[in-house]
């Protein structure tokens, strides 16, 4: 071979390799917020994001109550994930504000919401729901750090049945998390989001049995759902700190509203923790 054709090949292998990483390079997800998850992590009572929080007064606003935005501090990240909590029948914030800080600290933006009425039932407790998000995007102080493409809810009680609703509403949300969900509609076979329903065994008020477990096998255009049954728990579990809720509400919103498959290790296989008596989903969620 020639040394002209030598270098000539030479030159065109290198080409190759120049231009071959991009074809090849590793995927990298552009909403993955904060170091890969452990056990611990997501039991820990605070993530890895520092956060402050803002009162919105029910004054101010239109379509819902007001409520508390919890959203983490750094702005190196980028924008974040946010999620709409909402209460149950003549409940209001403080009933499940543990849950804003918490889901705050793993990289959310979580708007804990009152209702316009104590005795709203789960339609208003919906729309509620999808007027605080938008007010969230669109009005409030800290919608700068919001993406407004990556969307939940989630709700306790008649909240819950208001966040099957919303998920039923607008299918452009990436995760729905009914808590102990009360609904007097049994089929949400139209819901095309992720949905996770979290049940109380002993729930006496919204029994699963009556409606959460209804309600699971109901969501047949659901692209992915998952159905966990605490074990001893009673309709108010939503209403303290609870670690295995927290655990995979945090993988599950990590999951479906970050793409973020270094979560899908606490989902699939199934949980067998000993706090859940019954775990059902669609796995593999990958």
């Amino acid at each position: 071979m020639s040394r002209l054709l030598r270098v000539g090949s030479l030159v065109a292998l290198t080409m190759a390799l120049v231009a071959a990483p991009a074809a090849t390079a590793v995927e990298v997800n552009p909403y993955e917020r904060g170091p890969a998850p452990t056990v611990a992590s997501i039991e820990a009572s605070r993530g890895y994001f520092a956060t402050a929080q803002l009162t919105v007064s029910r004054s101010s606003v239109t379509g819902f109550g007001g409520g508390t935005i919890y959203y983490p501090t750094d702005t190196s990240q980028g924008t974040f994930g946010a999620v709409a909590v909402v209460p149950g029948y003549t409940g209001t914030q403080s009933s499940v504000a543990w849950i804003g800080p918490r889901l705050a600290s793993q990289g959310f933006v979580v708007f804990v919401i009152d209702t316009i009425s104590i005795y709203d039932f789960p339609p208003s407790r919906g729309t509620q729901l999808l007027a605080a998000l938008d007010y969230l995007t669109g009005q409030s102080s800290v919608r700068a750090r919001v993406d407004s493409t990556r969307l939940a809810v989630a709700g306790h009680s008649m909240g819950g049945g208001g966040s099957l609703e919303a998920a039923n509403k607008r299918p452009t949300l990436q995760a729905a998390i009914p808590l102990a969900p009360w609904h007097t509609t049994k089929n949400w076979s139209n819901v095309r989001v992720p949905t996770f329903i979290i049940a109380g065994q002993n729930d006496t008020v919204a029994s699963p049995a009556n409606h959460a477990k209804p309600f699971y096998d109901s969501l047949a255009s659901a692209p992915d759902k998952a159905y966990m049954e605490l074990a001893g728990a009673s309709h108010y579990f939503p209403n303290s700190p609870n670690t295995t809720m927290a655990k995979y509400l945090i993988s599950w919103s990590k999951r479906f509203i970050d793409n973020d498959v270094r979560y899908e290790q606490f989902l699939c296989p199934r949980p067998t923790d000993s706090t859940i008596l019954r775990y059902l989903d669609t796995c593999p969620h990958s």
